[in-house]
């Protein structure tokens, strides 16, 4: 038996240690794992857009103010260009992957022209780009004390202001994230 998927639907948690300036302190759902290497989306770092600018590109007609001016997300350093939304299971889309019972990514525009209509996911998050790790890469990260992990929480996810997700999923393990440090032992 494998580590197939071993990490699918938990938040990365970067350690205060992390330097990497595309995941200092970032919270990132962990979206499909296995031996080939790890997919996730940051999800605690705001682009400089909001969704009616992007809705605007791509020719799509958005209903409502509050829609236009939820936030956009950068969701990690690779394909910067490409569109991701997280959501809670509703409807399902034309390119949707099951994250977990209660969560999807969906990379189809149908989802987007959901969201614009108001009719869409209740919760959901739109990233452009993602996180990628090669086969054995974030096992590694993890030995070396680079993030830590839990299971994702959706109302940490959709409702806890972006500024405070690190610090919410890091109290979510039970302690100060004060208190971390890259001097932890290895069992």
């Amino acid at each position: 038996m494998g580590i197939e998927h071993y990490l699918d639907n938990q938040f990365l948690i970067a350690m205060p240690t992390l330097d990497d300036p595309n995941f200092s302190k970032v919270v990132t759902v962990v979206c499909q794992h296995g031996e080939d290497g790890a997919l996730g989306i940051v999800v605690n770092r705001k682009a400089d857009m909001q969704l009616g600018e992007l809705l605007d590109q791509l020719e799509i007609k958005v209903e409502s103010a509050a829609i236009a001016e939820q936030p956009v997300f950068v969701g990690g350093p690779v394909q910067q260009d490409r569109g991701f939304v997280l959501h809670e299971l509703c409807e399902e889309y034309d390119s949707s992957y099951a994250v977990a019972d209660n969560l999807r990514l969906t990379t189809s525009r149908d989802v987007l022209e959901a969201i614009a209509q108001g009719r869409g996911p209740r919760r959901s998050l739109v990233a452009l780009g993602y996180a990628g790790w090669s086969g054995g890469q974030l096992e590694e990260e993890l030995k070396d004390n680079a993030w830590l992990s839990t299971t994702v929480n959706l109302d940490l996810l959709f409702e806890t202001p972006c500024e405070q997700r690190w610090e919410a999923a890091t109290a979510l393990l039970g302690f100060d994230p004060k208190a971390l440090t890259s001097y932890a032992g290895h069992a």
